[in-house]
């Protein structure tokens, strides 16, 4: 198995994640792209359907693994909770999808394998790494497959990440599969060209000039990190006030040192700033760890940031910040990056006049700002450029990985140029890779 991610956005989706899984335990080998939790988060109930087996990742995302999952594990048992004593939910009672001592049972599973080698896994599977320039540790996978003398090569796009990126390597290209599987989360548009830094700070400065606070929910991998550095740049360069800014997530203070950990996995001109500077420092921050801690920022009534995850604002300390701004006129709230269809971002991106929180509804009277420039998603024509990597195309590509006019707005691409032949992907679908 490639992934094993939680199914994310509406409630029929997010009822999947509830599915069982007879053949878990006919299942050997469990191969990680990448750390997020829609490629992750769904392991610990793998092992209670009866996956024993391994579980291979890289250093980056078998370290952040060690620190999301659990996280994960507990937020599901803080929503079970919450549910059961507010009478929400779909369960009754309202149960955890699996727990934080479940999640932290199945970090002993992970094996660490090659970040740029050939790793054999058995005589007839070998894996081997690209970068993906997504988050830490991202990878594309090369899957060989030898049966019956024969040798099918298997390319797994992962996510794609952007291109010339502040932070992170840009992806590499793909090297020649007989079959691809190809995430389309922006097949069907492109990132506005505008500079995330003269955004950001014409937002922040028009906010603090109204006596505001601005909330950002942001993922805790990457995300996070990123709007640190933007700002510490546009602080530095006088740009925007010196504000305090509030980092509301144990998770992301933890995965920020990741980044001066593995510096093969950043781009040179980041590895030159560290050496000379801090440049995921901000001034005047504030790491909040505990709930405490968390509670004391509804106090804050000066001008300040507020980084809290969720990044698409569907669990997590976000939604308490979102609950005690989003009334006032003064606030804004900047999405920063893909909202999934079904979740909080996603209604807040289409202008939702009440928020639904925690079973409770909130007024929405903040400035809601769609910073699309964030994202840590190849936009179209960046897939166009990864995809134009490969000297033949692939014999088959799948579409996987992205809402249905997204995908088939890529297939249009893909089976418009010469040799390729590209099919959207349907849940549950099963083919033969010698078709």
């Amino acid at each position: 198995m490639i992934d094993c991610g939680l199914f994310q956005g509406n409630t029929e989706l997010k009822q999947r994640n509830w599915a069982p899984m007879p053949d878990a335990a006919s299942i050997d080998w469990l191969v990680l792209t990448h750390a997020h939790l829609d490629h992750t988060g769904w392991i610990p109930r793998f092992l209670k359907e009866g996956f024993k087996g391994p579980i291979y990742s890289n250093a980056p995302t078998k370290e952040l693994c060690g620190i999301l999952l659990p996280d994960s594990g507990y937020l599901q048992e803080e929503d079970s909770r919450r549910a059961q004593q507010k009478g929400y939910g779909n369960h009754k009672p309202a149960l955890p999808l699996y727990t934080e001592a479940e999640a932290q049972q199945c970090l002993t599973r992970f094996v660490e394998n090659s970040r740029t080698d050939w790793f054999t896994i058995s005589p007839e599977f070998s894996i081997r790494q690209h970068d993906a320039g997504h988050i830490l540790g991202s990878a594309s996978l090369e899957l060989a497959i030898t049966e019956g003398g024969k040798k099918t090569v298997v390319m797994f796009s992962g996510d794609i990440g952007r291109y010339g990126g502040p932070i992170l390597n840009s992806p590499a290209p793909p090297i020649a599969a007989d079959v691809l599987l190809c995430e389309t989360t922006y097949g069907d548009r492109d990132h506005p060209l505008d500079s995330p830094y003269d955004e950001m700070a014409e937002v922040v400065n028009r906010v603090v000039k109204r006596g505001g606070v601005i909330v950002i929910p942001a993922f805790a991998v990457d995300r996070t990190q990123l709007i640190m550095y933007v700002l510490h740049k546009l602080a530095v360069a006088g740009r925007i006030p010196k504000l305090p800014v509030y980092v509301d997530s144990p998770m992301a203070i933890n995965v920020t040192s990741f980044y001066l950990k593995h510096p093969e996995e950043n781009s040179k001109e980041f590895n030159q700033e560290v050496s000379m500077d801090d440049p995921l420092a901000v001034h005047t921050v504030h790491m909040t760890r505990t709930s405490e801690e968390s509670k004391a920022i509804n106090n804050v009534k000066d001008p300040c940031i507020i980084i809290s995850a969720s990044g698409m604002a569907t669990g997590g300390r976000v939604l308490h910040h979102l609950a005690q701004r989003l009334p006032d006129p003064k606030n804004a709230v900047l999405l920063c990056g893909f909202q999934a269809e079904g979740t909080g971002g996603r209604a807040l991106q289409d202008g939702v006049k009440t928020f639904r929180v925690m079973g409770q509804s909130v007024p929405v009277a903040a400035e809601i700002v769609d910073m699309k420039q964030f994202s840590a998603h190849a936009g179209q024509s960046e897939l166009v450029k990864w995809i134009s990597g490969f000297a033949v195309p692939p014999r088959q590509t799948y579409l996987v990985h992205g809402e249905p006019q997204a995908a088939l707005a890529f297939q249009k691409i893909l089976n418009a140029r010469s040799g390729w032949k590209a099919d959207v992907a349907v849940y549950l679908q099963t083919v033969d890779l010698n078709g």
